[in-house]
């Protein structure tokens, strides 16, 4: 997956030349991370009967939204983070005009990737327009965009576990969702089928952020890559603060084997989401 990433950052990057923007939006892709959204995009395509290749070209534009995401996230008027994966945040790197800039070519460049990326001649013209649509709802104001926005507005107050709730399907849900519904559109998938890959990455995508929230509380920071106990000392809206400790990981296990169950009529071919599912719940980064 790094690889079909780094090829598909030249792709964009061969029709410019060497800069400072350029090596931002470099450092932010090729700085690890579980690329979780293009792997589950690439695992739903191939559990309905399609191919890799199919879904490469969204795989990687959904990983360039999410490093776009989490450079704007990491900025002094967001988050204020230092490091991310073990490495100082992209504003701490390159100063804050060029991080805001280079998230902002990221996200360009995913869409130009979904709309005329290598592979983008042999798909149905329909389902890659339905894809584009797709992926833009789930990462703006209907979604990633919005959930970002309810973050800071609930930070500080005394949240409803069910504002919280509609807060993480936002922020983080909604990219895991479509990640997982775009892979399963570029395979041909049926609608029943369509459905059953929704409701998983429904799921996961909560469960992903709740263990999020679990792991800024007490995770390793070294193997975290970062400090804990921000979300606390920011007053942050968080499953854990709302629920529980103990009352968040027995909610995030539920929504593990609700998204299991949702495998069910996949048969085998969906062990290998069945197996990210649980990579998500049991991570300790």
């Amino acid at each position: 997956m790094d690889a079909a990433l780094k090829q598909a950052l030249d792709t964009w990057v061969d029709r410019s030349s060497p800069t400072l923007l350029i090596e931002a939006m470099r450092y932010s892709v090729e700085s690890g991370g579980k690329r979780l959204r293009p792997i589950l995009c690439v695992a739903a395509c191939e559990a309905v009967g399609g191919k890799e290749v199919q879904a490469m070209d969204a795989a990687c534009a959904l990983e360039f939204i999410h490093a776009y995401s989490l450079i704007h996230d990491d900025l002094p008027a967001m988050d204020n983070d230092d490091l991310r994966r073990g490495k100082p945040t992209c504003h701490k790197a390159f100063g804050e005009a060029v991080a805001v800039l280079a998230g902002d070519a990221l996200l360009t460049a995913a869409f130009e990737l979904l709309a005329a990326g290598p592979h983008a001649g042999d798909i149905d013209p329909a389902i890659s327009l339905a894809v584009i649509r797709l992926i833009a709802k789930a990462a703006g104001a209907l979604g990633m965009v919005q959930g970002q926005m309810l973050d800071i507005t609930l930070e500080g107050l005394e949240a409803h576990w069910e504002q919280v709730q509609r807060m993480q399907q936002l922020k983080t849900g909604a990219l895991i969702r479509a990640s997982v519904e775009a892979g399963a559109l570029l395979g041909g998938a049926s609608s029943p089928t369509l459905d059953c890959i929704s409701a998983f990455g429904a799921n996961i995508g909560l469960a992903f952020q709740m263990i999020d929230d679990i792991l800024n509380v007490e995770g390793n920071p070294e193997i975290l890559g970062k400090p804990v106990g921000s979300d606390e000392t920011m007053r942050k809206a968080t499953s854990p603060a709302v629920l529980g400790l103990q009352a968040a990981k027995v909610y995030a296990a539920g929504l593990l084997e609700s998204a299991l169950a949702q495998l069910v009529p996949l048969g085998t071919v969906g062990r290998p989401l069945a197996g990210l599912a649980r990579f998500i719940v049991e991570r300790k980064n």
